[in-house]
């Protein structure tokens, strides 16, 4: 059964009355909630989320058990599984050539012919979403089944990696393949950027890189209050896809974890784009003292 709303990440017999009372709590006692149903109606699309107050245990969630296509913010995941591989893969060099280039490759078009290290392309990959980037760091790292190995070990049974760019964009309703629920992916960036699926220097790493995203201004980064510090990556995709994943740290308060995605839906990129800002907007209502 989905469950939307409020509910408590804990576990027991506290867990299951809080649950309980989240189910039949309405939309407007719950902002986020209010928010993205009016969304989903308005854009005519299909709205999930999974967040994560890491300070109070308080959670919110509206079908955070479906599953939705990944589109680019499975780059996190390739990198992060590269980062565990270790120092000797990370050194490990690739060559740029003109036929790698892609759309949307705006480090690495500039680089043609040159041997790059795979950190720099987990950089290139994260800093700008750089496509033909990441394909060189899918193939460094042994392709998409190197990545679900590496979710596997963290504990993450339900997200899957099965193509590169960019046909991993292609976002069909009801394809299973490189897809996630907010639900896994809020858990496995809890447990990369906060827990302890990377050493430390990866993880400072992985933050670092997370922190630089230039491509995300529009979406959560937009939504929230300018003092707020935030590790993001965003997607997008088919169909109307988009997404982002964001570990957030307020003033003086224990992090905020979110995965948010959006898909099925006409609306354009700015409309989707504000779509994920509004949400984030509720969500600062709703985690605010």
């Amino acid at each position: 059964m989905q469950l939307s709303g409020i509910r408590q990440w804990i576990s027991g017999a506290a867990a299951v009355a809080i649950v309980a009372m989240s189910s039949n709590a309405s939309a407007a006692d719950d902002p986020i909630r209010e928010t993205a149903l009016r969304l989903e109606n308005a854009l005519d699309a299909r709205i999930g989320y999974a967040i994560h107050d890491t300070g109070t245990g308080l959670g919110w969630e509206h079908r955070a058990d479906e599953r939705f296509p990944m589109a680019s913010t499975v780059k996190l995941l390739v990198c992060s599984a590269l980062l565990r591989q270790g120092q000797v893969r990370m050194k490990k060099a690739w060559q740029i050539q003109q036929e790698s280039i892609l759309p949307h490759s705006p480090v690495t078009q500039n680089l043609v012919g040159k041997q790059v290290a795979a950190s720099d392309l987990c950089a290139f990959t994260l800093k700008t979403s750089d496509n033909a980037a990441a394909n060189g760091v899918l193939e460094v790292l042994g392709g998409p089944a190197a990545v679900n190995a590496f979710l596997q070990e963290i504990g993450d049974q339900t997200t899957r990696s099965d193509r590169n760019e960019p046909s991993l964009n292609e976002g069909q309703p009801g394809d299973l393949r490189d897809t996630t629920t907010p639900k896994a992916m809020a858990g496995t960036m809890k447990s990369l950027v906060l827990g302890s699926a990377l050493k430390d220097e990866p993880r400072r790493q992985l933050t670092e890189w997370l922190m630089s995203n230039q491509v995300g201004g529009p979406l959560l980064r937009a939504g929230i209050p300018g003092d707020w510090r935030i590790a993001d990556k965003t997607g997008s995709g088919g169909f109307g896809t988009r997404g982002v994943v964001a570990v957030m740290w307020p003033p003086q308060r224990a992090p905020i974890v979110a995965a948010i995605y959006l898909t099925e839906t006409t609306a354009s990129m700015d409309e989707r784009n504000a779509a994920i800002a509004e949400i984030g907007r509720a969500m600062v209502k709703a985690v605010a003292p």
